[in-house]
């Protein structure tokens, strides 16, 4: 609510939730006048664009909703639980004529958008090698929401609902995944979920570049998350998010860049509660919906389109089939 409020020209006229009370509390704490007991009858109400802040199994219903009312829509990641769900999204908006954005707010740090100039200007070449290295802490308490860590729910784990993030950036830096070996387990939190707490892949690029995934939320404290690509001089760029929520450019030897190394990880730093992050994640969630709103106002397409995020997805879903067959999984539509 704090990102919808941060942009000019935006209202946030109605609510619903199929939970009654969830969606009358919910309003009066935010001052919205109307309340709907489903996404039909908010759909109808006339809005201009609506954001889908629903549990991850809920998004298709949302998004295909809001392409029958041809309404614009903002949905949260990860935009479905299953690639052929999202392609189903993408389909149903674009033959309404609709916009339809997800929200990655973490590409709109400063140090993430000046990985993608540097190699859109060329002071970075076209990257060979990358990773992602993501090491959170999730507890019994963050699991206790009834949806999380369930395969119907949530879709995956530690992949799909946190490193999603970091995926999305390494394939937005280096383009588009052709193949994906992968596996995953659940060694710590066994006793409260059933998708994974451990990850690990490797992926090749479209471009013939290489990269690992090392995802986990079973470090106590959380050391955060890193994002690199490397060149073929050698140039590197590096984004870390320390605390969790918090980007910044910890590596760069790109021409121009004014510093090496920008941050430093204090190891036992605290991790922050869930509320915490979120807050330090606002002014860049605010900066997406202010780019979804003048996608609407302009006609044209959002920073983060539907098609942005199948890309993503279809990393996660192939590591969690590889894992599942012992196979490498080729991604025909890379």
């Amino acid at each position: 609510m704090a990102a919808l409020r941060a942009v000019a020209g935006v209202q946030v006229v109605a609510v619903a939730d199929v939970d009654a009370g969830r969606a009358r509390t919910f309003a009066a704490a935010h001052g919205v006048a109307r309340v709907y007991p489903g996404a039909d009858e908010l759909l109808a109400s006339g809005l201009d664009a609506v954001t889908i802040c629903t549990p991850h199994g809920a998004h298709e219903d949302g998004v295909l909703a809001a392409a029958r009312h041809r309404t614009h829509v903002l949905c949260e990641k990860p935009v479905a639980l299953t690639v052929a769900q999202a392609r189903r999204m993408t389909a149903a908006t674009a033959a309404a004529g609709v916009r339809f954005g997800v929200l990655f707010q973490r590409r709109f740090w400063p140090a993430a958008l000046g990985v993608r100039r540097a190699i859109d200007d060329g002071r970075l070449g076209t990257p060979i090698c990358g990773g992602v290295l993501a090491r959170f802490n999730r507890d019994a308490e963050y699991y206790a929401e009834p949806w999380r860590g369930r395969l119907d729910t949530e879709g995956g784990g530690v992949l799909m609902t946190q490193a999603i993030h970091h995926v999305d950036l390494l394939q937005w830096f280096m383009g588009p995944a052709r193949r994906v070996t992968g596996r995953c387990a659940t060694l710590v939190h066994g006793g409260l979920i059933e998708v994974e707490d451990t990850a690990a892949a490797v992926v090749e690029f479209a471009s013939g570049a290489i990269a690992t995934i090392q995802a986990g939320t079973t470090f106590r404290p959380g050391l955060g998350a890193q994002v690199w690509v490397s060149d073929a001089r050698g140039r590197t760029a590096s984004v870390m998010e320390f605390p969790e929520g918090v980007g910044f450019t910890d590596i760069s030897t790109v021409p121009g860049d004014e510093v090496s190394q920008t941050g430093r990880v204090r190891a036992g730093s605290p991790d922050l509660p869930l509320a915490r992050i979120h807050e330090h994640l606002v002014p860049y969630h605010a900066r997406q919906v202010e780019d979804f709103v003048d996608a609407v106002r302009h006609d044209r397409e959002p920073a983060v389109t539907g098609h942005d995020a199948v890309r993503s997805l279809e990393i996660v879903e192939a590591v969690y089939r590889s894992s599942r067959t012992g196979a490498a999984v080729d991604l025909t539509g890379g």
